[in-house]
């Protein structure tokens, strides 16, 4: 006979399998009876993308011409201009489309992301530029962030940035 107790945690959703691993290990006995229920609350903590806001505002065309030299792009798609200066910009790389509301919300002038769907661009209601660079084209960058960080971590340990394309999508 042993005593039972109780827990319940409340935990962010990345953190599941570190919580679940925790438990099957420090459990006294072998059958582990757990239930995990998911809270559709919003965090505040942690969220992906980012705002900010232009130095000097520009024209959206600029703005567009911009990203496409930034970026190395040949061609982006984006919803209807609007005739407004672009200040505020919500970036959000990969596949943001779930993104739009939020950028809207923060009233930015613009939103930066990739995959965007046909129906995505209505979203913009008029509000919004919209801009879809590509998926590969809005994280291409991450990787070298990552290694600058790794260098900056673990100096004594050897970081090879591999230099193979892997964008599956090509353009002519």
């Amino acid at each position: 006979m042993v005593k039972e107790v109780q827990l319940n945690l409340i935990f962010q959703k990345h953190l599941h399998q570190k919580v679940l691993q925790a438990l099957f290990e420090n459990h006294p006995y072998e059958e582990v009876a757990f239930e995990v229920n998911s809270l559709e609350n919003t965090n505040q903590d942690i969220g992906m993308g980012t705002l900010g806001t232009l130095e000097n505002p520009m024209s959206e065309n600029s703005f567009l011409e911009l990203l496409k030299e930034k970026l190395g792009l040949s061609m982006l798609r984006h919803s209807d201009l609007l005739n407004k200066k672009i200040s505020k910009v919500a970036v959000l790389g990969g596949s943001g489309s779930f993104g739009i509301n939020e950028a809207s919300q923060q009233k930015a002038d613009a939103f930066v992301t990739a995959d965007l769907k046909y129906h995505d661009f209505f979203r913009s209601e008029k509000q919004l530029l919209l801009v879809d660079v590509g998926h590969y084209e809005s994280e291409q960058f991450t990787k070298n962030l990552i290694v600058d960080y790794l260098n900056e971590k673990l100096p004594n340990f050897a970081v090879d940035l591999s230099l193979t394309k892997s964008n599956p999508v090509n353009y002519k």
